[in-house]
C-alpha cells in the first residue's frame, strides 16, 4: 500500500486539462469532482481516478479534481503524478 504523506498536485486549470490535488486522508478514498462535463462524464472521470489510485496502491487519500475537459489518459497521468508527489517520490 502506498501512503500519501503530504499535499501535492499536478495539472493546470487550462482548457482540456485537469488539476488534481491529493492529500493524506485516513477514511479511505474521497474524491471531490468539479468538471465542465460532470453531467455527461462524471462517472467515467471518477472511475478513471479510482482505477489509477488502485493501480498505484493508494487506499487512503482525499482528492480534489478540477476537470476542464481532459481526455482519460490525461486524467490518469495527472493522478499518477500527484500520487508520486504526494508520496514524496517526485
Amino acid at each position: 500500500m502506498a501512503e500519501i504523506v503530504r499535499v501535492a498536485s499536478a495539472g493546470t486549470l487550462e482548457s482540456s486539462d485537469v488539476y488534481v490535488e491529493i492529500e493524506p486522508w485516513e477514511q479511505g478514498v474521497e474524491i471531490q469532482l468539479e468538471s465542465v462535463v460532470k453531467g455527461q462524464f462524471g462517472g467515467a472521470i471518477e472511475s478513471a481516478v479510482r482505477a489509477t489510485l488502485a493501480a498505484c496502491g493508494v487506499e487512503r487519500a482525499r482528492l480534489t479534481v478540477s476537470d476542464r475537459g481532459a481526455l482519460e489518459c490525461v486524467i490518469r497521468a495527472r493522478v499518477e503524478t500527484a500520487v508520486l508527489r504526494g508520496r514524496g517520490e517526485s
